[in-house]
């Protein structure tokens, strides 16, 4: 049987692994449009940081591994057209040829693409690129055109448009490599998958290590001046300029869904290609995973959530039912964290706003407990902020915002947990975490929040926020 992956990030790659190891008499071709199959997209910030100082470290397996395991790779081939019918794919290769494989199996694990929001100067055939100081930040390609930049160039100042995750840690990798940042944001506040409120301490962190923070300022062009960069945008006060040496641009993805939607796939939510929960696309023996596809919220139902870890779940299901198997995607409920400077910020499941939007009636309590017992030395408050179903109790969602070290991304885990499986706010109450002074409290912080969020429900009073 001949397994045809069509993309070497996250999900081919997880396709491709998991199809060997239960059929190891498959042929499994990867098509792979760059010379990157399985590097870690989400490490580019810290390779421009320093703190991985050998690009080479950021693959996840080196190319020797994956042939060691049994895929066969076609690196600088990118897949043009898909012909469900004669189950082939026309390829063009690296020397520019065309070239038509066939597949008794076709996994398509196509990601996403970058946005440019409108942004006037990034696309055209008179478009600023690399050459020209702008980056917009994607593939491996793209971060090596930042250090090229970097080094021959030697920037002062940098702006940095999208104040996103990837958006707050060029902030901080640019910061740290020595220049002057500014970071735009066009909404309220940045990290806008936290409450605004809670943003702000990540707007504080940044400002607390000298990036500039705008919010507020939709940024509509990119333009030359001279030997700088201007970038314009429209604030409240009106049109604003930003002058800088760099431009980063990182205002979020879209699905990179043409090619299954030429070969007539059904489109789901954003524009993804709308997959089952065995991922597939309902073209016959092809199926799909990864950031091109929709994603199964255990809350919200069939979304688009472009996560890495995702990512990783859906190709292991596709590669598995490719050849053979009966596996489902148990869904996710979008779990994210990221670090700034000394803090992390986190959350997963819904906020109040996008619990309401879904037609649940929510209630939230925020509270700022101590990491550990507070006479053991370096204790740090967390920000937690829990919602919960108004009428029922069920955790719905939660959001921590805490000082790096604080055990934040475990302790969201343990709320990812318990959302995923549906336990209400007293039983998060009552479950048996660890504890010991120098790590947590007989109640630990996510407890005592639940507890709050009891209390303020039983007694009829306003929740804190």
């Amino acid at each position: 049987m001949h397994l045809l992956v069509i993309g070497g990030s996250d999900a081919g790659i997880m396709a491709g692994l998991r199809a060997r190891e239960l059929d190891p008499d498959a042929d499994v071709t990867l098509v792979v449009a760059d010379e990157y199959p399985n590097y870690s997209i989400c490490g580019i910030p810290y390779h421009i940081a320093g703190d991985v100082a050998d690009w080479h470290d950021l693959a996840h397996r080196a190319r020797a591994d994956l042939e060691a395991a049994g895929l066969r790779l076609r690196l600088g081939t990118r897949a043009t057209r898909i012909d469900p019918a004669g189950h082939a794919v026309e390829v063009t290769t690296s020397s520019g040829g065309s070239e038509t494989i066939g597949y008794d199996r076709l996994v398509v694990a196509t990601g996403a693409r970058p946005a440019t929001a409108g942004i006037g100067g990034l696309t055209g055939s008179e478009a600023l690129g690399p050459s020209d100081g702008v980056h917009q930040l994607h593939t491996i390609d793209d971060m090596h055109a930042v250090q090229r930049d970097l080094a021959e160039r030697q920037p002062r100042t940098a702006a940095i448009i999208g104040a996103g995750y990837i958006g707050l840690e060029m902030g901080e990798a640019l910061t740290r490599r020595g220049l002057g940042v500014t970071l735009l944001q066009r909404g309220p506040e940045v990290l806008p998958t936290l409450d605004a409120d809670l943003g702000r301490l990540v707007h504080g962190e940044l400002e607390r290590h000298g990036v500039t923070v705008r919010t507020g300022v939709a940024v509509h062009a990119v333009e030359r001046n001279g030997d700088a960069l201007a970038i314009a945008g429209t604030g409240v006060d009106g049109l604003q300029w930003v002058e800088a040496d760099m431009v980063v641009v990182v205002v979020g993805v879209r699905p990179n869904a043409g090619l299954l939607a030429g070969a007539g796939a059904s489109m789901g939510a954003a524009g993804a290609i709308d997959v089952d929960d065995h991922m597939r696309t309902g073209l016959p023996d092809v199926f799909a995973a990864g950031d091109g596809v929709t994603t199964r919220h255990r809350l919200l139902g069939d979304t688009w959530l472009p996560l890495g870890t995702t990512a990783h779940k859906q190709g292991r299901i596709a590669g598995e039912n490719a050849v053979g198997g009966d596996a489902v995607f148990a869904g996710v409920v979008g779990t994210q964290v990221v670090k700034v400077f000394d803090l992390v910020a986190a959350r997963t499941g819904l906020r109040e706003a996008e619990a309401a939007r879904a037609g649940l009636t929510a209630r939230s309590v925020t509270a700022a407990p101590d990491d550990h017992k507070a006479y053991y030395p370096g204790s740090h408050p967390i920000s937690i902020r829990l919602t919960g179903e108004a009428s029922t109790g069920r955790l719905l969602g939660g959001q921590l915002i805490g000082a790096y070290g604080t055990e934040v991304a475990k302790r969201t885990d343990v709320l990812a947990t318990a959302i995923f499986t549906g336990l209400t706010l007293p039983q998060l109450s009552d479950l048996d975490l660890a504890y010991t002074p120098p790590l947590a409290a007989p109640w630990d912080a996510i407890q005592s929040v639940a507890q709050l969020w009891c209390y303020a429900s039983s007694s009829g009073s306003a929740p804190t926020r």
